[in-house]
């Protein structure tokens, strides 16, 4: 596994053993050709495994990841890469589950220009960890919301975001969501 572009590219990561499903380096580079600039964004990674998705980011300009994961295995691994990379000035690690982490509102300079979500995918957490992000005000108003998953495992929008676009990598599948700014005030204005 290996940083796929920016000034991190071609760098090694640390993974364990067993335990986690590293998105690929041929996905995330699609996904981030895909998503474009991400200079300066403030990202959030869930379900963060080893960080591959966050470090990737950083790699490509974003200011500041949070990570959040559970697993002590994949947190190790997370410790190690942000160690070897240089990148603890930029990135914070939240331990514990996702979905009880989302239910403290944000402070201010908290709210995401971008989340990244690989939750186990046939938990179906989806749903309920996108809902969290809106109800709890984690998205500024012209966020993007990508969440890997299985084909197998449709994702569906829920309230407060909408389906942007979607693509297929083999079985894995990529959907990407952004909030429904109609004036409801889900996001944070400006």
């Amino acid at each position: 596994m290996r940083v796929t572009g920016g000034e991190l590219g071609g760098r090694r990561l640390a993974a364990p053993p067993v335990g986690v499903r590293p998105t690929s380096d041929r996905v995330r580079e699609s996904l981030f050709a895909w998503l474009g600039d991400v200079a300066g964004a403030r990202v959030l990674d869930l379900y963060a495994g080893t960080g591959t998705l966050g470090i990737e980011a950083l790699s490509r300009g974003a200011e500041q990841v949070r990570f959040v994961e559970k697993s002590s295995a994949a947190l190790a691994a997370l410790e190690r890469n942000r160690r070897q990379l240089g990148l603890a000035a930029r990135t914070d690690v939240w331990r514990g589950d996702v979905l009880k982490a989302l239910r403290r509102a944000p402070a201010e300079g908290e709210r995401c220009d971008l989340v990244l979500l690989d939750p186990p995918y046939a938990a179906e957490a989806a749903p309920a960890t996108l809902a969290a992000l809106v109800a709890h005000r984690w998205l500024r108003p012209f966020a993007t919301v990508v969440v890997e998953g299985s084909k197998r495992h449709p994702v569906h929008a829920v309230a407060g975001l909408e389906l942007a676009a979607e693509r297929r990598y083999g079985d894995t599948m990529i959907w990407r969501f952004a909030p429904v700014n109609d004036g409801s005030s889900l996001c944070e204005k400006g």
